[in-house]
């Protein structure tokens, strides 16, 4: 399973890690990601998504059903 998110499209970042004397070495920034069901109830449906916990702390805001109509208007999903 990809480490993408798949409401933000967050992706894993590429940096160094850095000693005390300097040296760098390639290291890779993972999101946060957590599998989490929610329910539809227009649809009357559970869906299970992989999201990062920045676009959790979204959806208990705005509502998945909101989330998602963002999403659609934006063009990812």
């Amino acid at each position: 399973m990809s480490k993408v998110c798949q409401l933000t499209g967050k992706r894993a970042m590429v940096g160094n890690n850095v000693s005390f004397s300097n040296r760098k070495t390639k290291r890779r920034f993972n999101p946060n990601l957590i599998t989490k069901k929610f329910f539809l109830p227009e649809e009357d449906a559970w869906i299970s998504v992989r999201i990062s916990t920045s676009a959790l702390k979204t959806i208990n805001k705005i509502g998945i059903s909101e989330a998602l109509k963002r999403i659609e208007k934006k063009g990812t999903l």
